[in-house]
């Protein structure tokens, strides 16, 4: 049986694809635990910098798999949950971009909307479709959409199930760069590459902490943890080679974020 998220890192990028084509990638308790575990790997691994996921063959994730719906629907849920939240992503220390290559829906949905930077092939077809199937918000989306592209559009998204294209997604904020499908998976990776190049991995994991936890508090409360991680920032061999990089007009080269134990 094939793997049902592949797995490679090239030049300091891990690219994760979910691996069932014929089924748009559908999800699975099965590919919801491959995938967790190779964010984890990837998040845990010093040489990779950056993360890009994408779909095989011509979908992103199109929901959870229907046969599934069907047997939770007849028999109840039978798999053993994982106890790690969709959110996962937002948790890393490394930055997750989505390269949506096609349908995106449901939990597919999701899936995407917790990924930090979403890059969409041009056409590609989008839905929450929660409301259409009689359930609700999954999985945090609730907390995460409107804070992406506000209440009201959050509201039109979830409520009506519609489908709309990477395009319109594009002007609403929930995708941030469209491109053609034969080059959206790339184009990520450029960019995924840029970030490990030019970006230190120590910055990116502190912002990216910085970011998500001024959500939850105000001005004030921001300005005095950025002061603190400003301090401690001065005192990291990072900020010696960006001065150094800079000055003398070459790449940085700055040093991998230590090993960690995937968290539990």
């Amino acid at each position: 049986m094939s793997e049902t998220v592949l797995y490679e890192i090239e030049d300091g990028v891990a690219r994760l694809t979910l691996n069932r084509p014929d089924s748009l990638n559908a999800w699975t308790p099965e590919l919801g635990r491959a995938y967790f575990d190779r964010l984890q790997e990837a998040d845990a691994d010093p040489q990779v910098r950056a993360i890009v996921v994408s779909g095989a063959g011509r979908g992103f994730c199109a929901g959870a798999d229907f046969d599934y719906l069907q047997d939770v629907e007849r028999n109840g849920s039978t798999a053993e949950p994982d106890p790690r939240p969709q959110s996962l992503p937002r948790s890393l220390r490394k930055p997750v971009i989505a390269a949506i290559n096609g349908p995106c829906a449901g939990l597919g949905f999701v899936m995407a909307m917790m990924c930090d930077i979403r890059f969409a092939a041009a056409g590609a077809k989008l839905t929450t479709a929660f409301a259409r199937r009689g359930l609700i918000a999954e999985y945090g989306l609730s907390w995460v959409l409107p804070r992406v592209v506000g209440t009201s559009t959050a509201l039109d998204l979830l409520l009506s199930g519609r489908t709309f294209l990477a395009e319109e997604g594009e002007r609403l904020g929930v995708v941030d760069r469209v491109s053609s499908h034969e080059e959206v998976a790339d184009q990520a990776h450029a960019y995924a590459l840029e970030l490990a190049r030019h970006s230190s991995p120590a910055s990116m994991a502190v912002i990216k902490r910085q970011l998500y936890a001024d959500l939850e508090q105000g001005l004030a409360e921001s300005t005095a943890d950025a002061v603190e991680n400003m301090e401690q920032s001065f005192q990291r061999p990072d900020f010696r080679e960006g001065v150094e990089s800079f000055v003398e007009r070459r790449q940085p080269d700055f040093p991998p974020l230590a090993a960690e134990p995937p968290a539990a």
